[in-house]
């Protein structure tokens, strides 16, 4: 299976950067709770190096469900997941990369705001680290189509 071609394929693709926009948002606030829930077991001791905390808990949950389902809950929430490059869903090699892949581009500003412009004008929505790694994110929907 490939990659679908944005041209004879347009429904794959269509909203996804507004849809990463709001999967991002609700995967934010599912690691903030996951912090605070984790939180008491340091008895609050956590709170001296919190964005630490939320750094390795967010890498460990993107990762995870990136391994075992090829998208992240808000992902799953808004129907599209990540593809690589053959087409087939994401291995746990791939997603950790692509994990760390956005965790550097996360921590570097000038990076992020690259990946922001590549998903908002590219053909097929890809950030800094899906052209780097060349996964595509997907409608879920119009596999089925």
């Amino acid at each position: 299976m490939a990659l679908p071609d944005p041209q004879v394929q347009p429904d794959f693709y269509t909203d996804v950067p507004l849809k990463r926009l709001m999967a991002w948002a609700v995967d934010a606030v599912v690691t903030a709770l996951a912090c605070l829930v984790i939180l008491p077991f340091t008895f609050f001791t956590a709170v001296f190096f919190l964005p630490l905390l939320f750094l390795v808990v967010g890498f460990i949950y993107r990762m995870v469900t990136l391994a075992n389902g090829s998208a992240t809950w808000g992902m799953r929430l808004f129907a599209i997941e990540l593809r690589r490059p053959d087409g087939t869903p994401l291995d746990a090699g791939t997603a950790f990369a692509h994990t760390l892949g956005y965790s550097v581009s996360c921590a570097m500003a000038p990076l992020q705001l690259i990946s922001i412009v590549m998903m908002a004008t590219t053909d097929r929505g890809q950030g800094l680290t899906d052209h780097v790694l060349g996964t595509v994110m997907i409608n879920r929907r119009a596999e089925r189509i």
